[in-house]
């Protein structure tokens, strides 16, 4: 399924500097989307629309670094670039530690902070990928039995056939049955790819 085009989301109390920013970035053909407040943002924001956000971190009500703090809270991942006229080592620090991805002070060159958006969308894309990548490998685990989840757990150990057999006091060639059904329904054609597929549901 094709993605929607990322969005670039921007909050900023200064109304000015919304404008700006929604026509510069707009310039490098991307969409943007400007919000006042931390608050409109967040009544306003789809998480499963791809992008990233600009924010200002000292705003009226809410500031940018208590928005970072609600959206880990409600567990919603996006990209983030602070951006701020304020800045000092301290509130970097503070802000890189709660997930920011860049710390931009103002006045800025108008390249670094494209640069910085243009690798915050990258980065929203592979995120996005994998996630679905492993949200489609969890489904087809769960299609196993609990029979099949049992004996996966074995041959991705590394054991033989010979040896699951044993140790769950069934036949090799019951085994073997149900190694066949493992490897339909996860859509893989070897153990290797097995391997290589439940190491990829498990990663976050």
């Amino acid at each position: 399924m094709e993605m929607e085009d990322p969005i670039v989301f921007v909050v900023d109390d200064d109304e000015a500097i919304c404008e700006s920013l929604r026509l510069l970035i707009g310039d490098i053909g991307l969409e943007v989307r400007t919000f006042h407040s931390a608050q409109q943002f967040l009544s306003d924001y789809d998480p499963s629309q791809p992008g990233c956000l600009v924010l200002d971190v000292r705003m009226s009500g809410m500031s940018g670094l208590e928005l970072q703090a609600k959206l880990r809270e409600l567990d919603l991942e996006i990209p983030t670039i602070i951006i701020t006229g304020h800045g000092d080592v301290p509130m970097a620090v503070e802000a890189l530690k709660a997930g920011a991805l860049d710390f931009i002070e103002k006045p800025f060159r108008d390249q670094v902070l494209l640069d910085s958006i243009q690798k915050a969308v990258n980065l929203d894309a592979r995120t996005r990928r994998s996630r679905r990548e492993r949200q489609d490998v969890q489904s087809r685990v769960r299609l196993l039995t609990r029979r099949e989840s049992e004996i996966m757990k074995h041959l991705i150990a590394g054991k033989a056939n010979k040896t699951i057999a044993y140790e769950l006091g069934i036949s090799p060639k019951t085994v073997d049955f149900h190694r066949a059904n493992i490897l339909a329904k996860t859509g893989v054609n070897s153990v290797v790819e097995l391997v290589r597929l439940t190491q990829k549901a498990a990663t976050r």
